[in-house]
């Protein structure tokens, strides 16, 4: 008779809505929420924290340290976590310098503990990211009048979408140039 020495276990995550929805756009910093319930302060000298992007790794901390020798290169030098808010169940990312292939589903894992024993925990983040930022840099000239900009910014045209104000402009402008 055989008896197992560990035992093993796994983790059947069903796909759903996600927990929380974020927006950015082009460039900014945004912080992605996750947050543990527990019933005190965590010892973190024995829990991993995932950050992953479908099967990509994001950010990874591992027994109280960050432990970035995996993570994707996509994220290198744009992704850091809040070390001093982790022991109260705050595991939230900063994602740095968004850009418009960030956006997605992400999940933040927590586990704690060694087999049997080990307890884990998930949260699913839906971040969008726009392209908007860019637009405000850009001065939208009155054709009519070419001494006057009205108005200074796609967002500042009442009611329009800004990528769609900026769309019709280029193509205004390539006919006045023909």
């Amino acid at each position: 008779v055989l008896l197992p020495t560990e035992q093993v276990s796994a983790l059947l995550f069903i796909p759903g809505q996600p927990d929380t929805m974020c927006r950015a756009s082009v460039g900014e910093t945004v912080i992605l929420p996750c947050n543990i319930t527990s019933s005190g302060e965590l010892d973190l000298s024995d829990s991993k924290i995932y950050w992953q992007k479908g099967s990509v790794l994001v950010h990874f901390f591992h027994n109280g340290v960050d432990s970035l020798g995996y993570q994707d290169m996509n994220y290198h030098g744009r992704t850091s976590i809040f070390l001093d808010e982790m022991k109260h169940g705050n595991f939230s990312l900063q994602l740095s310098n968004v850009r418009t292939d960030d956006t997605a589903v992400y999940t933040c894992i927590y586990k704690e503990g060694r087999a049997p024993f080990k307890k884990t925990q998930k949260s699913e983040i839906e971040l969008t990211v726009s392209a908007a930022g860019y637009l405000k840099a850009f001065s939208v000239f009155n054709l009519s009048d070419p001494g006057q900009t009205s108005p200074r910014s796609p967002g500042d045209a009442q009611g329009l979408d800004p990528l769609t104000f900026s769309f019709h402009l280029l193509v205004t402008l390539v006919v006045w140039h023909l």
